[in-house]
């Protein structure tokens, strides 16, 4: 037994230095005089990301962190969130220090209101020179002063074309549709789930009119029937793997999953969606604020912005990289969506501090709220989902007999 158990530790250990050989580091940047400041000095810097948002080096592509280590001598810390609001509660608390975060837009103003970031030194940051400056200046950091743009993209619905209508996918309803009982994913967070809510029912995303956040309330209550599971990263297995046939998602992660599994399409709905920005930002207790600045200008180093596009499937800010993606992503409309999809988008604004507390009151409602049925109604539900899962169970049997004969 100790012999088998070595024999599967000595192949463990061969298959992870096999992927690290595998995995790029070599990458040109500009100033490679710029990247030694730090070296020999056994710096370290502590970077808090999203999940599966920075290429890592998995299938021979470029391993962001290793290649800056390996240029500057900084070790990378690299731990990773899943939404915005646990990144918040992460930092506010106090119980843990960063010296590089990646939040969303209206968190970036948030933590900007309540001095949780700090102003950056752009002498540090000479590749913002590569940066499109709409990105730059926004509503959220106007001065720009505070976040440096890592990506953006848009929130749609991703659905499985063999199982759904792509007629019905034009409209948020989808996602209430109770033909789909069972099938169907929601963001696990408040802000993203109460946005289509009331864009759904006509009203802005970024509402603070306490009636209309009543009414999405009630809107996803009702929803939450149907809903298989509330889900952030965990859409990646269960989307690719038929698990469940729709979900509201970014733009990015659906492009991946759809290269997972090509039956998964993408739409956003005519109602309109999110269009969103995640920046770089440095918070106010970080240890390591000019080694910080020089991850950030690795980040934007055209080579390095590109290969990060390539792998996570977000759409890119940095004009550099643009031009080094093939022309296949460039043309895609998902990442790259055409100006009228845009012009019918919407940024996420900083919430008064009454919104949110109201919004996130409401969604520990919805997610503790037993339905009200009726004793006709939970039945009906039921028999419906039974229906649907038996007509999707037998069109898989027919698919499967149709891939054997071929």
């Amino acid at each position: 037994m100790k012999r088998l158990i070595s024999f599967a530790l000595c192949c463990v250990l061969l298959a992870s230095l096999s992927a690290t050989a595998f995995a790029q580091t070599d990458v040109e940047v500009g100033d490679e005089d710029y990247y030694t400041r730090f070296q020999g000095q056994n710096i370290s810097i502590s970077v808090y990301n999203w999940g599966e948002y920075i290429s890592d080096g998995s299938d021979d592509t470029l391993d962001v962190n290793a290649a800056f280590e390996a240029l500057t001598g900084i070790k990378v810390l690299y731990t990773t969130f899943a939404t915005n609001e646990e990144l918040y509660a992460k930092l506010k608390s106090g119980g843990a220090s960063y010296d590089i975060i990646i939040p969303s837009d209206y968190m970036v103003a948030r933590m900007i209101a309540e001095e949780m970031v700090q102003p950056l030194d752009f002498g540090n940051i000479p590749n913002v020179q590569f940066l499109d400056e709409q990105y730059l200046y926004t509503d959220f950091d106007p001065e720009g002063a505070y976040s440096v743009p890592y990506t953006w993209g848009t929130v749609g619905i991703i659905y499985n074309t063999l199982y759904v209508d792509e007629e019905d996918t034009h409209s948020w309803d989808l996602l209430w549709d109770d033909r789909y009982m069972g099938e169907i994913l929601m963001f696990s967070n408040p802000r993203d789930s109460f946005s289509i809510a009331l864009k759904r029912l006509g009203y802005s995303m970024n509402s603070t009119d306490e009636a209309e956040l009543q009414e999405a309330c009630e809107s996803l209550k009702d929803q939450k029937a149907l809903v298989q599971a509330y889900v952030m990263d965990e859409i990646f297995d269960k989307m690719e793997g038929e698990e469940a046939m729709i979900a509201p998602y970014y733009a990015g992660d659906a492009i991946i999953m759809a290269d997972e599994n090509p039956n998964l399409a993408f739409s956003i709905p005519d109602e309109g969606t999110n269009r969103f920005i995640d920046s770089i930002c440095i918070p106010a207790n970080a240890k390591q604020k000019e080694a910080a600045e020089m991850y950030i200008n690795f980040l934007c180093e055209p080579e390095v912005a590109a290969a990060n596009i390539d792998f996570i499937g977000y759409s890119t800010p940095n004009l550099a990289a643009y031009e080094l993606l093939d022309e296949e992503m460039q043309q895609n409309a998902i990442a790259y969506p055409s100006q009228e999809v845009l012009d019918n988008t919407e940024a996420f604004i900083f919430l008064p501090t009454a919104t949110s507390t109201l919004m996130d009151k409401l969604w520990t409602e919805i997610l503790s709220n037993d339905e009200n049925y009726s004793k006709w109604t939970i039945p009906a539900f039921l028999l419906a989902g039974i229906l649907f899962s038996i007509g999707i169970n037998v069109r898989r049997t027919i698919l499967k007999k149709k891939e054997n004969l071929m």
